[in-house]
Formats: C-alpha cells, structure tokens, sequence
C-alpha cells in the first residue's frame, strides 16, 4: 500500500481561514489551494477577502502575500464604503438609465458574450445566459466606468486646452463614486479625483466640474476670487450646478 502527504481534491477545494495584522488593521481572510501557478485575490462587495494559492503555496506565503497588498485591500474596503446606496434604481426590462444627459431605457438580451451597448434610445445588455439583476448592474457599472474612463480624460484634456494661458501641467484624473462631491483636487498629489456619476450628467455640466477643479489648482478656496476665475471659463457655472443638483 502506497501513502501520499499530497491532499487528495476534495480538501484541495476546502476553503481555510485565517487573518493577519498590517499597521493595526486586522484583515480576516479565506483561502484555498488548487492547481494553479500564481496566489490570486478577489475583495468582493462584502468586503470578505478570498486567496487562492497553488498547492505548494505554504501558509506563511499566503499571509506573506496578503500583507503585500494590505494597503490595497484597505482601498477597495474604502471604495465599498463609500459606495452610496442604489435604493430607487430598477434593474427591470424598461428602467431609464442616465448617461451624458439623456435616458436610455434598459433591454436585456441574449447574445454570444456580455455585452453593453447604446442601441438608439435603449440600453442594451446582452449575455449567454439569463441575468438577475445583481449581474445586470455589474455589467452596468462596468460599462459605465469603462465610459468614464475615455470621456473624463479626453473632456480633461480638452478642459486644459481651454485654460492653456493658465500655464500649469495637466493632472492627472483618479474616478470613484463619491457620496457627497462631484470632484476634488488634492494639493498634495496633484490629482484630480471626479465622481463616476459625471457620466450620467450632461456633457456641459462634466467640463464645468473638471474647469472647477482646475481653477483649484491656482487658488485653494471658494472665495469671490474663485468664482470669477471659473467665471471666466465657464459663465453659467450657477444654472449647470442647478443641473447637478438634479441628478443627486
């Protein structure tokens, strides 16, 4: 009779847990071996931590590799909190989603892969198999910042364009949701930070934002100075934040 260390699959597959401690921020995580060559994480919307890890991995390179990313983990953690809440958003054949200004209505499709689409008035959602409405939103939400991502640097840089006598360099854009800005500028990174909602605002109300956030950086207050300075560039700063303030 031959024995074997090796675990057989059915306790490869088990998951484990245990935590570790980086800077005084406990991180309580699962893990799994399997046959795979890399260690790899996901940090999923409840904020738990899952490790998978090849079968050789030893359980000192898990909390070795999940220590490496601590500061990752917290943010994406901090990303989760400050999700605000999608409580009057449907997810039904037929709900109105905003994008640049306009609504489209959402129709769910089978198709050969997932897919997101602008099709005349209508949203389009396509996927092999049935969706629920959980996997409806994630493609939403991919596709949504997927937009963000071209439309809020090519408007940044346009922006800039426009206020090239200003002569500072262009910032670069970091996107999140934000509960309660639509933009900020951090003196300390040079980084502009714009909330992904702006893409469901018009196209006139996303340029006033990044013009506001680039007027910061030559002065760093709200004062009557300020407001001229955005004045300059965008004379109706006053009705497009009225517009804003419709969409949340």
């Amino acid at each position: 009779m031959t024995f074997s260390n090796e675990p057989n699959r059915r306790q490869q597959a088990q998951p484990h847990r245990d935590a570790v401690e980086c800077n005084g921020m406990a991180i309580p995580f699962q893990y799994c071996r399997s046959r795979r060559r890399t260690l790899g994480m996901t940090v999923r919307p409840d904020k738990s931590v899952v490790v998978r890890a090849p079968l050789h991995a030893s359980l000192g390179d898990i909390r070795d590799f999940v220590s490496r990313r601590a500061a990752w983990i917290a943010k994406v953690w901090r990303e989760f909190d400050s999700r605000p809440p999608n409580l009057s958003q449907s997810y039904g054949s037929g709900a109105t989603f905003l994008f640049q200004g306009r609504g489209y209505a959402l129709t769910v499709v089978r198709g050969a892969a997932e897919s997101v689409v602008l099709r005349g008035d209508s949203l389009v959602v396509a996927a092999p198999d049935e969706l629920d409405a959980l996997n409806i939103r994630r493609l939403i939400d991919t596709w949504y910042r997927d937009q963000a991502l071209s439309i809020f640097r090519e408007r940044e840089i346009e922006c800039h364009r426009r206020m090239e006598a200003e002569g500072f360099p262009l910032p670069p854009i970091v996107i999140r949701l934000m509960k309660s800005r639509w933009g900020s500028y951090s003196y300390r990174t040079g980084r502009i930070t714009l909330n992904l909602n702006l893409i469901k605002a018009l196209p006139a109300c996303l340029d006033y934002v990044i013009i506001h956030e680039l007027c910061h950086v030559k002065l760093r207050h709200h004062g009557p100075d300020f407001w001229r300075f955005v004045a300059r560039y965008v004379p109706n700063h006053a009705g497009l934040r009225k517009q804003l303030n419709r969409i949340g």
